[in-house]
């Protein structure tokens, strides 16, 4: 399947889809209008104790992870 390159944006009818997965556990999927910080962070803090270590991409959206109280850390691309 291709497509264009980049975010989604639920405007041109390609959201972006947030997915939360904990290890050997519940899946959590969820629509969302767009990928700030305000958007995801109450996802975040309603599915993921505090002091849980997240992994993510290195996307920036993730940066203030360990200032909202969770053990984050990055997967590198190469």
């Amino acid at each position: 399947m291709k497509g264009a390159c980049g975010r989604g944006v639920l405007a041109n009818e390609k959201p972006p889809i947030f997915g939360m997965i904990q290890r050997g556990g519940a899946v959590v999927v969820r629509m969302l209008e767009n990928v700030q910080q305000a958007t995801i962070r109450p996802l975040i803090e309603r599915f993921i104790a505090p002091g849980t270590r997240v992994h993510t991409d290195e996307y920036h959206i993730y940066h203030r992870l360990t200032e909202w109280g969770f053990d984050h850390h990055t997967v590198c691309h190469s």
